[in-house]
């Protein structure tokens, strides 16, 4: 291994599954395969014997599946995570275990491709610099939106609509739930049924009648109760400092 290698952990019950990782790895020589896990309890003791930079984890493994893993071990003690699962059901708690991503197998070249991105992104800037992001399914998979790149979220019944400029991802999630899980990571209440990037307020604009709308920099104009007038105006002035 050279010394520029990042240390990879194949957990997988399945050896055809490990196989898999292992080939889609091969084009990538800065990845260095130093274990495979084949339960729970194998990845715990090697988190410990071979230190990881980078492990893919399965979620459902003999035993002790992958999130009872990282909650067993601790996030702040985990190396960066990509989870590998048959199914996308798994893709919220995903994000609340801090993965980096998540693969529905079989992983295409592609997709693995735009996760080894990911990786890189995050190995060579530091555990401290975390990407959150949220994870959606679509008639196509599975795709991660960096909160970064969210413009707003408006409720639609019992889910969440989630807009990255024109383009729009349904969450299956209540606007409530998904509030309290990004709300730290400068989302604020417009008015019952929307939350605004902060980051994304290009402006402040006041009708004739007083009423108040955030216009952000995708274009988008979201209305302001007056209720939340005066939280989002602080949030934006804080940020402006």
């Amino acid at each position: 291994m050279t010394r520029n290698s990042w240390r990879v952990l194949i957990a997988d019950d399945e050896p055809a599954a490990r196989r898999g990782v292992r080939q889609l790895l091969a084009p990538y020589p800065r990845y260095a395969v130093v274990g495979e896990c084949r339960d729970g309890r194998e990845v715990l003791a090697a988190l410990d014997s071979v230190s990881p930079d980078l492990l893919f984890l399965d979620v459902q493994m003999p035993e002790i599946g992958g999130f009872e893993v990282i909650q067993r071990r601790g996030v702040e003690r985990m190396p960066v995570v990509v989870f590998l699962t048959a199914y996308d059901q798994f893709a919220i708690r995903a994000f609340d275990a801090e993965a980096l991503d998540y693969l529905v197998k079989p992983v295409s070249e592609t997709r693995f491709a735009a996760t080894i991105k990911r990786v890189e992104k995050r190995l060579a800037g530091g555990r401290a610099e975390r990407d959150p992001r949220i994870v959606v399914t679509t008639s196509r998979g599975v795709v991660v939106v960096p909160l970064h790149e969210i413009d707003w979220i408006e409720a639609a019944d019992y889910y969440a609509r989630v807009w990255v400029g024109a383009k729009s991802y349904l969450l299956r999630e209540s606007l409530l739930h998904l509030e309290r899980r990004i709300a730290t990571h400068g989302f604020v209440r417009a008015h019952r049924q929307a939350l605004i990037r902060v980051d994304g307020v290009r402006a402040l604009a006041t009708n004739g009648s007083g009423d108040l709308t955030a216009v952000l920099a995708s274009g988008a104009k979201v209305p302001v109760s007056r209720r939340r007038r005066a939280a989002v105006a602080a949030a934006v002035r804080k940020r402006s400092r």
